[in-house]
């Protein structure tokens, strides 16, 4: 038991910050777009990463490093991309969460453009997306993959508890951000509120794709 108190510790420590993956989750949380999807993926993402690096992938990691730098510039690239375009819903605006009065507790909310009219991403561009800021991200592999598989090294037989308590930890983490952004809606009803989350959303973007090539050129 107290092997999988500790890998849901260090899962949750590790996945619980500002981070571009966790702001794509509480935003599709908060438009109610795909959340299970969403959710699903970036939950079977990181169980998979965390299976693999239990099992030795950390050891491939090591004996490539060049993989990791592959990750960082395609994850600053597609990062960066997403980030102009949240600049650019920030500038020209037009979002608003149009809530249903009989249910505000629940804040059962759909996003609607200036007109009127629904907008709603189809979902393969949604998985897409949970796809790239999760697989894209090198800090999934130094953090999840390799520290967090050597770690679990140490516990010896029982370090797959360790991992199924980092797998539970992602669970519960996603399941309550998603979710849990619902109650946000009641306060992002305007169009000027959904273009001051984007405009962070951007700010948060861009300096994650900033962050991830400057260890690369300063070398």
């Amino acid at each position: 038991m107290l092997t999988v108190l500790a890998g849901l510790g260090l899962g949750l420590s590790l996945i619980v910050a500002i981070g571009a993956q966790n702001v794509f989750v509480l935003r599709q949380g908060i438009r109610r777009e795909h959340v299970l999807a969403v959710v699903a993926v970036c939950a079977l993402s990181d169980a998979a990463l965390i299976a693999a690096g239990v099992a030795g992938l950390g050891y491939v990691l090591t004996a490539a490093p060049w993989l990791v730098v592959v990750a960082r510039w395609a994850g600053a690239a597609f990062l960066l991309a997403y980030g102009v375009l949240a600049a650019r819903r920030a500038w020209r605006g037009g979002e608003e969460l149009a809530v249903d009065t009989a249910d505000e507790q629940a804040a059962v909310a759909s996003t609607t453009s200036a007109s009127g009219t629904l907008t709603r991403t189809r979902l393969a561009p949604v998985v897409l997306t949970t796809l790239a800021l999760t697989w894209l991200n090198p800090h999934v592999y130094l953090d999840t993959v390799l520290m967090l598989g050597s770690i679990a090294a140490t516990h010896g037989e029982e370090r797959w508890l360790f991992a199924g308590g980092a797998i539970a930890a992602s669970i519960l983490w996603f399941t309550a951000l998603g979710f849990g952004a619902r109650y946000l809606g009641r306060w992002l009803r305007t169009p000027r509120s959904w273009r001051i989350l984007d405009a962070v959303i951007a700010v948060v973007m861009i300096a994650i794709a900033v962050s991830l090539v400057i260890p690369v050129l300063g070398a």
